[in-house]
Order: C-alpha cells, then structure tokens, then sequence
C-alpha cells in the first residue's frame, strides 16, 4: 500500500486532482512507499497566490509576535525531532541517528531566528544636519521561494524557512521529490506554532514547478540548494526575471593531511566525513590530500576502520545506509567502475559484502581508491556517493595548488599540529569553509553557511547575519520636523550647516 504525499497550500491538504505524481521508494528495500503530487505550473500561481495574499498581513506583524510564533515552532520542532528523523530515514535512507542530526542542526537556525527582533535593528544617525536624522531599516520582500535537496530533506529547508518566516516573507517551498515526508510534516508544525494560514506553503514537483518559481513575477526571491549545473541555472533564469537569487551548488572536499598530523584523528575524521549519509552531503570529504611520506600510515588507518563499519538499513543500528534511489546507486557504482579502468588502485570494494537490508535495497559500501589523480573522473567529478579518494602530493604547495585548481569552493580542511601551517592554509586556501583539524566544517546558524567559486551563484550565504539581509531589503530615511520657528523661503542647495 503506498501513501499519496500532496501539497501544503494555505494551511491545509490540496485536495484536488493530479495529473502527475512521483514514485516515493524506502532505499533499504527497495518497496514503492508513496506517490507524491507535482504540480503543474498553474498550481504553483495558486500557491504564490496565497502566499501573496497572507504576506501583507503577516508583514504587518510585529516583532514580538513574529518572535513567538519561530519560538513555539522551535519547540514543537525540538518536541517532534524524532519523529521527522524517522521519516527521513524511511525515504533517503540515511541512519537513524544521522538523520536526527540533521533535524538538530536545522533546529539551530531556528534558534537563531528567535533572536528577530535583535537582527532586525537598524542604525540611526541624529542631526547630520540642522534638526536632520537618518536611519535605516531593512523590510521583508514578499513572497519567497525555496527549493531544496533530497539529501538534507529537513535541515536544508531549515537554513531557510525560519529567518525568511522570521523577518517578515510568505514562503513557498518546494523540496526534493525523492524524499518529500519530511518537508511537509515540519511546514505542518508552522500553523501549530500559530503562523497564519498561507505564510508557509509546500508544493511538490519536477522542473516544470521549479520553472514556474523562477519565473513567476510575484516571487521576490530564490534559495536553492542543489548540484552545480542546476544551480547556475536557478541562479541565471531566477535573475533574468528580475529575482534576488541564492544557489548553492555542488562541491569536490579536499581535506589536506600534512606530516606531524595525528594520523589516528584523521584516519577517523576521512571515514566519518567521507562515509557519513552514504556520502550523499555536500560537505564530504571525497578527496583526501595526503603527503607522500605519510600517506601508505594513513590509508592503512582508513582501511582498518572501514572494515569495521556496517552498512544496512538506518532503521538497525548500522553505521551507513542506503542510496536514495537505484539509479543513483547506479549511477556511483559506475564510478567506481571508471575508477579501476583509469588505473587507480581500489582498496576497498563497496560493491562486494553483505549489507543488512532488503535484498532489494539500493546499497554500495564505502569504497576507497588510492593513487588517484586529478585527471582521473573519480577526482574531477562530484559523486555524490561513499566514494574516497586518496591523492598523493610532495608538499604542503602541491597540495595548496591542486585543492586552490578545483573549480568548486565549498569545504575544505587541514590536519595538522603546527599552528604557523593551519594559519597559513586558511589565509591560501580558495575556499568559503575551512576546517582545522575539523573535517565538515558546516558552520554554527550564526555564521553563514556557503563556499566560493562553482559552489556558489550569487552574493549571500544561507543563515546567520547573510540570511537575515537575503530575505529583507533595506531603507534609508531621511527625516527632518519642523519646529514652530520655521519658515521662509531658500531655493537654493540644501548645505550642511
């Protein structure tokens, strides 16, 4: 039997007729679980509709009761965490434990949106001039789109939703098809926390949804999170029509091993960070950077450990799910196959071994190659898959030279117990988010989250201080009162006195 996933439009069920719908799989089996409704063009104007039409009133809103509503939704997110993993765990197939840290994580931003009225304050400015103020203001833009992943199904919409409901905006969201549960039951706990209906909207859907957002003349705005090629195209269509436009691309993480690094703290950290959520996270490590002197130590480490892990349904306690879908497992397992054909040698063959799941189920294990280089696909290419890459460099300049070359800018990082490299590499590096001795370093909520290069079309990172502007727009007054002894005539230039 499987469940029909609809869209979330003014506060309640579509309940009309679709002509379209997507198949919804549990990747530890392999079983259809759902069907979900995708809209068509005309259905995502009846939802910018809505949205449109609760904005003006939800603008109007005052801080402290914005305030409330992100609050009551944060508690009832906290309260409901486990219960939105589980549904994260059903249809990416990411474990149990990784998916509710996912939830944790998006849990932040909405803690930091709490903080509204705080983030919105402006500056001001008294007499520049005789009797003259100025100060500023930043104002909510109208209706928002965000359209997001199938690997993060509920924190990636969390970067978002909380700060863009927070100052002010009416929001669509459109998440992945694959794994769509999980979006909807978080918008459902909006309307608990008292936002009013239309506020927060869902639709579901394939490009000719995401076309509609994109070109549709009441969306302001545009957040989106996805692979590179999509994302220069959400980011040059949306701005075409006139939109503000935030598209977060794909990413190839190098993590740079110098010689006096802790080899057991890196060995953990390549396993954890390259294998985590299948390796289906924009923020893994796919290509470890190891000196020559130490690197034999090193993949020694790598290979002890990921003969340890298990991989099986997230529902048992394993260490690694699924793939999300068959043909994406498919489509990493010929990677792998490329990998061996290019001449690099295959340490670890995640396409052999039992998994514990579903005989049906979408599985490849973690797989690690060495003496990869660049020109090799397994290297050049975002996998997107528990893939890793061991390269071997001469120095500390090699490998500055070959992670500053890649095209993509996401994440990166350096293991190593000399403060004099670490600084030097964060200053060198071309990257927007560096770790030190910290393999995924995704930000706290209030910093901004977000890389340099193909990893990023636009200006403004997700959440933190970059968020709260992306969804406002600001304004300078100007303002003079007139005391009673005023008057007269002066055509002249307004002077400073």
């Amino acid at each position: 039997m499987t469940t029909r996933i609809t869209h979330l439009i003014g506060g309640r069920s579509w309940e009309g007729a679709s002509e379209r719908a997507g198949d919804v799989h549990n990747p530890a089996t392999g079983a259809l679980t759902g069907r979900v409704d995708l809209a068509s063009a005309e259905l995502v104007g009846q939802a910018v509709a809505t949205a449109k039409a609760a904005w003006t009133g939800w603008a109007g809103t005052s801080l402290a009761k914005r305030a409330q509503v992100v609050f009551a939704f944060r508690e009832l997110l906290n309260a409901r965490k486990h219960e939105i993993a589980a549904l994260i765990t059903a249809e990416h197939g990411k474990v149990l434990d990784d998916a509710l840290g996912e939830v944790t994580r998006g849990l932040e931003v909405a803690e930091f949106a709490c903080g509204i009225p705080h983030l919105l304050k402006g500056g001001f400015s008294e007499n520049v001039s005789t009797r003259v103020d100025v100060y500023s203001i930043r104002q909510p833009l109208g209706v928002v789109a965000v359209i997001s992943p199938f690997n993060f199904p509920a924190m990636v919409p969390l970067w978002f939703v909380p700060i863009a409901i927070a100052c002010g905006n009416a929001v669509i969201l459109k998440p992945s098809e694959k794994d769509p549960s999980a979006a909807v039951a978080v918008a459902r706990l909006w309307s608990e926390a008292g936002l009013p209906d239309g506020v927060m909207n869902v639709v579901h859907g394939d490009k000719e949804a995401v076309d509609a957002l994109l070109t549709h003349p009441d969306v302001r705005a545009v957040s989106f999170v996805g692979s590179t090629p999509i994302a220069r195209y959400v980011y040059e269509t949306g701005t075409a029509h006139g939109k503000r436009v935030q598209a977060l691309g794909g990413a190839k993480n190098h993590m740079l091993v110098l010689p006096d690094a802790d080899l057991d703290l890196a060995a953990d950290a390549a396993v954890n960070a390259g294998f985590g959520s299948a390796g289906e996270r924009c923020m893994a490590i796919s290509a470890l950077v190891a000196i020559d002197t130490i690197a034999d130590e090193l993949v020694e480490k790598i290979t002890e450990r990921m003969r340890k892990l298990r991989t099986g349904d997230g529902t048992r306690g394993c260490d690694m799910g699924p793939l999300v879908t068959g043909r994406h497992r498919d489509k990493v397992a010929g990677y792998v196959e490329e990998g061996v054909a290019a001449g690099a040698r295959l340490v670890v063959d995640g396409r052999e071994g039992d998994f514990d799941g579903g005989e049906d189920g979408f599985w490849l294990g973690p797989t690690l190659f060495d003496h990869v280089t660049p020109d090799m696909s397994i290297y050049r290419d975002e996998i997107f898959g528990p893939v890793l890459s061991v390269v071997r460099v001469r120095s500390y300049d090699e490998g500055l030279a070959l992670i500053n070359a890649n095209p993509y800018g996401n994440g990166t990082a350096v293991f190593t117990n000399d403060g004099g490299a670490a600084r030097r590499f964060q200053n060198e590096v071309e990257v927007g988010m560096v770790g030190i001795n910290v393999p995924i370093p995704v930000p706290v909520s209030y910093y901004s989250f977000g890389g340099w290069k193909n990893s990023l079309f636009g200006d403004t990172h997700a959440h933190g201080a970059e968020g709260v502007h992306f969804f406002t727009r600001g304004k300078v007054v100007t303002s003079r009162w007139l005391d009673p002894s005023h008057g007269g005539l002066n055509l002249g230039f307004p002077q400073n006195d």
